[in-house]
């Protein structure tokens, strides 16, 4: 018979430079038995002292658990679950997220860890403390791996570990199926400080079909997607407005538009529901290609302010190599009809592939110049590639004599935002943060005194003509601008 004492939960988000909600914690903490399981969530974001707040809750815990993404959060993440370790000798710690996704047995190379999870974890980890809080064996639990001679369930978490055990993978859960996402078990209100804005976070569905040969997706999800009805999303979200009244929702969805008529229904709960909050959403080229002027128009109608489209590249020949299964008279379809129906949108780029030719390069900065022009709503942020683990391109380049990262300390200094790989020379280095610097004056909104620098940008842009950069010299001595468009 279990035991039916209930257990203390601590769930841990490191820090990091952005704050959307800890919607990972918020899903696996709401799929558990509130009955039996206390859940606190604790975010290094939110906590002048993460390590001292997480002690604190970790006392008498059953278990700690880390959500962990690939790159700097891994750094916070290492001390934390060391403290924890050290304080604690016999607390499990458990990893879930993207990097232990992507390296499962890797990471619990890590003496601190001695559980990780894979791909959607709330069935997993429901599954892994019911475990944990019978004293038994973690063996067969699927979407886990653990470290074989360090638990007792984990053998009190003390003994080194002579290696992981991986079980079987776990297939993606039906969301419907799951319970919503408690937002009490996090400040809200402090997360809308923080942001500036009263916008919330929320997640609609999971998974992507597509097979972007630069992205880790397929290879955690399999190219499946599983997503919420239209009508728990309305009532869901209806709810959490009541509650908290927020006047913008963020779908993080990876692809929020991925059937038509599952939009029109969301976007038709909305207006039956009177919500009067805007949101924002991912979409691919060829999904909003496919979507005609009504669909726009309703969701315009229903608060649609802005919508996310990857284009990667300005050169089809590029788009075909990564597979990303999208044409270029797609993208600015979607840009002319989000003109239209005076939507926002956020075009991503990426330059710098290995062996991607000047013509490319040129190629990308032509079409960012072409949709900046179009609306001043709209933005073009421009990246440079960097081998993300579990994707095709990474495959390829490090049976090219590329080197990734061995240890998490090593993946903690992994920068796959502002950083170029080793393939993209200083002067197309240069040529491309000059360019991002006069496109992002050049097509901005106009301001009395912007006008003179925005006359000058155009001007460059124009030209093409990005040598001597005094003006870029001068402003970012003035005042450092990030570097994200």
């Amino acid at each position: 018979m279990l035991d039916m004492k209930r257990h203390k939960i601590v769930l841990y988000n490191p820090q990091a430079v952005f704050y959307t909600m800890p919607l990972a914690l918020l899903a696996v903490g709401s799929a558990l038995d509130p009955r039996r399981y206390e859940v606190r969530i604790v975010d290094g974001r939110l906590e002048r002292d993460p390590v001292k707040a997480v002690l604190a809750e970790a006392d008498g815990a059953l278990c700690l658990g880390v959500t962990v993404l690939t790159g700097a959060p891994i750094r916070d993440a290492l001390r934390v679950s060391r403290a924890a370790k050290a304080r604690y000798p016999h607390l499990p710690v458990v990893w879930g997220g993207w990097h232990p996704s992507l390296f499962p047995l890797e990471t619990l190379e890590e003496p601190a860890v001695d559980v990780t999870v894979q791909g959607h974890g709330e069935v997993t980890f429901a599954e892994l403390v019911e475990r944990l809080a019978a004293g038994a064996s973690l063996e067969g639990v699927a979407g886990c791996a653990y470290a074989e001679r360090r638990c007792d369930a984990l053998r009190k978490c003390v003994a080194p570990s002579s290696g992981g055990v991986l079980n079987p993978p776990r297939p993606l859960t039906d969301m419907n199926a799951l319970p919503p996402a408690n937002y009490a078990l996090i400040p809200v209100e402090r997360y809308f400080r923080r942001k500036k804005q009263r916008q919330l976070d929320y997640v609609s569905s999971t998974g992507c079909h597509y097979r972007c040969a630069f992205c880790a997706d397929p290879f955690v999800y399999k190219r499946r997607w599983v997503a919420l009805a239209p009508e728990r999303v309305g009532e869901e979200v209806e709810h959490l407005w009541r509650r908290y009244r927020f006047e913008d929702l963020a779908f993080q969805d990876e692809t929020f538009f991925t059937h038509r008529k599952r939009v029109v229904a969301i976007a038709e709960e909305f207006l039956r529901r009177g919500l009067t909050f805007t949101w924002t959403a991912t979409m691919r080229a060829d999904q909003g290609a496919r979507l005609p002027d009504e669909v726009f128009a309703l969701c315009a109608r229903a608060g649609l302010r802005q919508v996310i489209i990857g284009v990667e590249s300005g050169s089809q020949e590029m788009l075909n190599w990564m597979t990303k299964d999208i044409t270029l008279e797609q993208v600015l379809d979607c840009a002319e009809k989000c003109v239209r129906h005076n939507l926002g949108a956020i075009f991503p780029f990426i330059v710098g592939f290995p062996g991607e030719s000047e013509e490319s390069v040129w190629a990308t900065l032509e079409m960012v110049k072409r949709l900046r022009a179009m609306s001043p709503r709209f933005e073009t942020p421009i990246f440079y590639y960097k081998p993300y683990p579990g994707s095709r391109i990474t495959e390829e380049v490090v049976r090219n004599g590329y080197r990734l990262p061995q240890t998490l300390e090593e993946w903690a200094e992994f920068d796959f935002i502002g950083s170029a790989g080793p393939w993209v020379s200083r002067e197309k280095y240069e040529l491309v943060e000059r360019f991002k610097f006069y496109n992002r004056f050049a097509w901005g909104p106009e301001r009395w005194w912007r006008r003179p620098l925005q006359v000058i940008a155009r001007w460059r842009c124009g030209r093409n003509f990005y040598r001597a950069p005094v003006e870029k010299v001068i402003v970012e001595r003035l005042k450092p601008l990030p570097k994200l468009s």
